[in-house]
């Protein structure tokens, strides 16, 4: 689709109806223009339809104005003689902070490429600290140059990929951007493993064609008792995405015995209603008892909701059923952002407040931030710690912590405090005692036991803790206790 400024108005207007804003955002695309013309990208076009997908892609995300104007704006310090001082003055400091953001560091401060890049991809994950839009552009940004790498060479594509993989899809994943974290993973996918990609594709679109019709009448029949009983409902059929295949058939042996290969969207009025229509559903099929989920009234860390019951379906077959309300299924699409839409007029400050005392991850990456000056450590660590996959295990009072896959008791410990770990006696997960050492594992119940007669810490506890939080708050204790 090519993309112009009509388009991109007119998807605006569909959530934003402000006459001021919509002439801002027109200022910010005609400046752009100005200051990029006659630039071309690889593909030959003009250079201002990049940062006009990039605008378009976030108005899909039903952001904010000046997010909207930093997008359009976003290349321009890199590759014109804007400053962040002309922007200021044109449009607003806000819009010039974002901006400089998501600008790359100039190469002129380092003395080899590899330190720009450690430095320029610190910024990037460090960014939203301030404000999370920055990341927010950046994914943007990320997902069009990956729709147009087709005009990259082998390496690059590659390259691109794998730096996708590896630091752009856990980071949507930890903002709730659903949505572009599926794209992402399926391009990059599709360069780094061709073959393998090209062969589930192939199966999924079988598949899809072939079960279609019984999906059909699956949400026809919920729909029709749901109306009944005077449910206000919309159900949508979904596919899980090529990654997500691959990586369900490494645990499942094939693609028929993916569970949630299939789901039926259920979206809903309000929560009461969600756990009607969880009966509704079951009371037409029959659901396997260890596939529900109940993310509604214990959320994932990123703040995602649904109800998932897999049930057996006509002929045995297997379907997921998501079921949630509205405001949830925007937030399980586009994450974050989505709260500029569902609480209009939100600040900036509610926003970084709901990033910090919700999203578990945000502390852990200003603890490793405060740890390690050195950017190749502080990647390493980040990538160890945060952007790899994660456990999730449960407290006695049933609430999630998430935690890098390899945590230990320890670890865990001081996720619940220092004065909790500092007097740690005994700890039991899943009703049995073990060691401190013990490494947990995916939904594992822990329980901890403090004395505080006692004062447990050791010498090998910091070699035990695998996470930042653990290893600074030992080496604390160890300093002040020598």
């Amino acid at each position: 689709m090519k993309v112009t400024i009509e388009d991109l108005i007119n998807n605006i207007k569909k959530y934003n109806l402000d006459e001021e804003d919509l002439k801002l955002i027109k200022k910010a695309y005609y400046y752009a223009s100005y200051f990029h013309s006659g630039q071309k990208r690889q593909s030959g076009e003009d250079y201002i339809t990049h940062p006009l997908n990039v605008a378009y892609i976030l108005s899909n995300m039903h952001v904010d104005t000046d997010t909207i104007c930093a997008s359009l704006l976003h290349d321009t310090l890199e590759d014109t003689a804007i400053t962040k001082e002309d922007i200021s003055h044109d449009f607003n400091d806000t819009i010039a902070n974002l901006v400089d953001g998501v600008t790359k560091i100039s190469k002129l401060n380092f003395s080899s490429k590899e330190e720009q890049n450690l430095a320029n991809t610190r910024k990037i994950i460090t960014g939203m600290m301030n404000d999370v839009r920055i990341i927010i552009i950046k994914l943007a940004d990320r997902l069009h140059n990956m729709r147009t790498l087709e005009y990259k060479s082998n390496f690059k594509q590659k390259e691109n990929s794998l730096e996708t993989m590896e630091i752009f899809v856990p980071l949507a994943y930890y903002i709730g951007q659903y949505r572009i974290k599926s794209e992402l993973e399926d391009i990059s996918f599709s360069y780094l493993k061709p073959d393998t990609y090209k062969r589930i594709l192939e199966a999924k679109t079988k598949l899809e064609t072939e079960n279609y019709s019984y999906l059909e009448d699956m949400s026809n029949n919920i729909k029709e008792l749901l109306n009944e009983k005077e449910i206000l409902n919309e159900i949508k059929i979904r596919t899980k995405n090529i990654y997500g295949i691959y990586k369900r058939m490494k645990e499942t042996g094939n693609i028929y015995k993916v569970h949630d290969l299939f789901a039926l969207k259920i979206m809903i009025d309000e929560i009461d209603n969600c756990y009607r229509t969880l009966g509704v559903v079951h009371s037409l099929y029959h659901p396997i008892n260890n596939k529900f989920k109940d993310y509604i009234s214990t959320p994932k860390t990123n703040l995602y909701q649904s109800l998932h019951t897999t049930v057996f379906g006509p002929n045995n077959k297997l379907v997921q059923a998501q079921i949630r309300t509205v405001d949830m299924d925007l937030i399980a699409s586009n994450g974050i952002s989505e709260y500029w839409y569902i609480h209009k007029g939100i600040s900036r400050e509610k926003m970084q407040d709901i990033l910090k005392n919700k999203f578990q991850f945000y502390n852990s990456l200003i603890e490793i931030d405060n740890l390690f000056s050195d950017n190749k450590e502080f990647i390493s660590q980040v990538k160890t710690e945060l952007l790899t996959d994660t456990i999730y295990v449960y407290n006695s009072n049933g609430e999630v912590i998430e935690l890098p896959i390899g945590s230990t008791i320890i670890d865990y410990a001081y996720k619940l405090g220092s004065e909790i770990a500092n007097h740690l006696e005994k700890a039991y997960v899943n009703n049995e005692e073990v060691q401190f050492n013990y490494k947990l594992k995916n939904k594992d119940r822990v329980l901890v036991i403090t004395n505080d007669l006692i004062e447990s810490v050791n010498s090998d506890w910091e070699d035990i803790a695998k996470t930042s939080h653990a290893k600074k708050l030992i080496q604390q204790y160890n300093k002040k206790n020598l």
